[in-house]
Parts: structure tokens; C-alpha cells; sequence
């Protein structure tokens, strides 16, 4: 494969990964929109089961965290194997979920718990979203009418903070709320590198990228990042961050990379010969301390003394 070909594939495919980044970002706000303007109703009906088809499960419980459940071959056994998982946050549905089948299944559900026939969509495979005949939108009852004024109203967007004590506490939670969206963009894209260089990580083994006396990060060889490190509070125990979540919780996704581009340039010195150069000339500018011996000496380097 030619370099420019080779250059047109790793721009595409790096644009690519930013704009599914930037979906799961905002795919997460618009869920957690619908999840503030609704939680409410949720609670009041106790959860809701969205998806009962075998294997598929999928509910919310009354404090608005999902239970999903999964199936699968265990190859040790040959046997399937069923597992629920608890999903806390909006990001984690959006990783899993099409956000439209999200929507899709409040609809039906919401509609089959209130006794209304299910809605027709002409054909079943088109997209999985449901979209509400103009005939049947009379028959909603007011409960689904305030919840459609509330999200277009995004009444969240427009309060107005009586004073500062309540400015402070949106913020924080605002703060918080960005918070752990930089985290788990910041996971995502550990995530994504180690998948993205699992055969070529697999060619060298493990690299070292930080190996101090409180911590070491090592990327392993076939993809991911695995790291020890002593915690402040730790008492000097041990930790070992193995999953992206916790990787990003100490370190920085540009420092890691920064960190392992420099680790494998002084491992391989022949992939960045611009740094070796940048580091010859930099001895090269330094003075000889032979040279301040000889000049101490009255000597100019020229004789038989400087040559010796």
C-alpha cells in the first residue's frame, strides 16, 4: 500500500472515530434531557420494562439506572450462558443501544401500559424508530402532551438561578456533569487505541511507557493499556487500573501517548530520527569539559598536551 493511500486511510478513519465521539456526547445529553423531564413519571409508575424479547431485555428501575440483559455461548461449556447487567448512566445505554431504538421502546411501552393499540409503522425493518400518526396523536392523554411541551420548552436550559447559592449549585453540577463526560470520552478513546493497535502492539510485546517508583503503565501486547500505581490515600498499596474508566482517572489520554511515542522512539530509534538528530545537536552544543581543562591549563588546545 502507497503512502498516500495509507495517509488517506488513517485521516478517514481518525475523522471517523472524532465524529463517533462527538455522537456518543451528544446522543448521552439529548438521553439525559428525556431522562430529567421524565424521571419523575418513571418513578411514579415504578420502572418500566422497555424490551422483553428473548434474549433481549432491557428496563428501568424507579431510581432511572437500566437493567439489560445479555446472552451468550460459553465456549468452556458449549453451554448459553444469561447475565443482567446494571447500567447506571445515560453513556453507558448510548454505548450499547441505537439511541433511536432507546426512544423507539419508551414509545411502545408507554403506549402498551396505557392500553392504546400498537402503533403502525408500515414496515417493521425500516429503521427501528417509531414515528406517531397525526390520527392517533389526539388520543394521547395529557401526561404525554406536558412531556412533549417540556422537552421542547428544554426547560433546563432556561432556569433562571434565583441567587448566587443556587447559580453555584447548577454549576457544580453542571462542573461535574462535564466532568464525567471528559472522562468517558477520555476511556473511549484509550479504549479505541487499544483496539486500533492490537496487531501491531502484538509484534513487540510489552512496551514500558512509565515506570517510576509509585507507578508503571505498560501497553500490552495485543492492545490496552494496563497500569499499577500507589494512590495518595493508599496507604502505599498497590492499585491496578486495567479497564479505560479506570485508566483515566490518573491519567491524561495526551500524556499517555505523548509518553508511549517517546518510549518507543528511544526503544526504536530509526521511527523518529528527527529527535535523534534534535539530540545530537544538542551535545554537540554543550561545551567539552575537557576543553574547560585545557583552558585552566593556559593551554589552547593545540599542542601536544591538548591532543593527548
Amino acid at each position: 500500500m502507497d503512502a498516500s493511500r495509507s495517509e488517506l486511510l488513517g485521516a478517514l478513519a481518525s475523522d471517523a472515530a472524532l465524529e463517533r465521539n462527538d455522537f456518543l456526547i451528544s446522543a448521552t445529553d439529548q438521553l439525559k434531557r428525556f431522562l430529567a423531564a421524565n424521571g419523575s413519571r418513571v418513578t411514579a409508575l415504578g420502572g418500566m420494562t422497555l424490551i422483553d424479547e428473548d434474549p433481549d431485555f432491557l428496563s428501568i428501575a424507579p431510581d432511572l439506572t437500566f437493567r439489560s440483559r445479555s446472552r451468550f455461548l460459553d465456549d468452556a461449556t458449549g453451554e448459553w450462558v444469561s447475565e443482567t447487567e446494571v447500567i447506571e448512566t445515560a453513556a453507558e445505554l448510548v454505548e450499547l443501544y441505537n439511541p433511536a431504538d432507546i426512544y423507539a421502546s419508551f414509545t411502545e411501552a408507554a403506549r402498551e401500559a396505557a392500553g392504546l393499540p400498537p402503533e403502525p409503522t408500515g414496515a417493521e425493518d425500516l429503521l427501528g424508530t417509531a414515528r406517531i400518526p397525526a390520527t392517533d396523536a389526539v388520543g394521547l392523554d395529557d401526561a404525554y402532551a406536558a412531556a412533549a411541551d417540556q422537552w421542547a420548552a428544554g426547560e433546563s436550559l432556561a432556569y433562571d438561578p434565583p441567587d448566587a447559592e443556587s447559580a453555584a449549585q447548577r454549576l457544580y453540577d453542571l462542573a461535574l456533569s462535564f466532568q464525567e463526560r471528559s472522562q468517558r470520552s477520555e476511556a473511549s478513546l484509550l479504549g479505541e487505541f487499544g483496539e486500533s493497535s492490537s496487531r501491531l502492539s502484538a509484534k513487540i510485546g510489552d512496551i514500558i511507557v512509565v515506570d517510576d517508583d509509585d507507578e508503571r503503565l505498560v501497553l500490552k501486547a495485543g492492545g490496552g493499556f494496563h497500569a499499577e500505581v500507589v494512590p495518595d490515600d493508599a496507604d502505599g498499596s498497590w492499585r491496578n487500573l486495567v479497564s479505560a474508566d479506570q485508566l483515566v482517572e490518573f491519567y491524561d489520554p495526551t500524556d499517555v501517548f505523548g509518553d508511549l511515542a517517546d518510549a518507543l522512539a528511544e526503544a526504536y530509534p530509526s521511527v523518529a530520527p528527527e529527535l535523534q538528530g534534535a539530540a545530537g545537536h544538542a551535545r554537540d552544543d554543550e561545551t567539552d569539559p575537557g576543553d574547560l581543562d585545557e583552558t585552566a591549563a593556559g593551554g589552547d588546545g593545540s599542542g601536544d598536551a591538548g591532543r593527548a
